[in-house]
C-alpha cells in the first residue's frame, strides 16, 4: 500500500472517532498514533489530510446533502459520510487526479463498508465530479 492510499484510511478513521467522541481532534490524531508503526510520511500524509478535511466538514457535509438526493445528511454511515468528506476535499482541493480519488474512495467503501457502501459512494461522487468538478 502506498503512502497516500493507506494515508486515507487512516484519516477516514480518525475522523470516524472524531464524529465518535466529543476529544479535541489533535488528542484523537495523538491517541491514534501513540502506538503505531507508520512511517512519518503516512502519519504526515494521513494528519494533514484529516485536518484538512475536518477544517472544511461543513463545506463537504453542504455537498454531501446535495448529492445524497432522497438521504437525510443523519440517516448517512459515519464511515460512508467520512469516505465522502474526504473524497470531495481531495477533489475540490488537491491536484490528485479524479480517478483515483474516485477509486480510493470506493476500494475504502468495499473494504470497511457495506455492501451497499460503495454504489452509494460512487453514485453520490459521479454526480458531484459530472456537475463541478472540471475534467482538464
Amino acid at each position: 500500500m502506498g503512502v497516500r492510499s493507506t494515508g486515507r484510511k487512516l484519516a477516514m478513521k480518525i475522523l470516524y472517532q472524531k464524529d465518535l467522541r466529543p476529544d479535541d481532534l489533535n488528542y484523537i490524531i495523538e491517541q491514534f498514533f501513540s502506538d503505531s508503526n507508520y512511517t512519518d510520511d503516512t502519519k504526515n500524509w494521513a494528519i494533514e489530510l484529516s485536518e484538512a478535511v475536518y477544517n472544511k466538514i461543513n463545506e463537504c457535509d453542504e455537498i454531501i446533502k446535495r448529492y445524497a438526493i432522497d438521504w437525510d445528511i443523519e440517516r448517512v454511515n459515519l464511515i460512508d459520510k467520512n469516505i465522502l468528506r474526504i473524497a470531495i476535499y481531495e477533489l475540490q482541493h488537491t491536484d490528485t487526479p479524479i480517478n483515483i480519488i474516485l477509486n480510493e474512495a470506493i476500494e475504502i467503501s468495499k473494504k470497511y463498508s457495506t455492501d451497499e457502501a460503495p454504489k452509494f459512494i460512487n453514485g453520490i461522487l459521479g454526480n458531484f465530479v459530472k456537475k463541478e468538478c472540471s475534467q482538464d
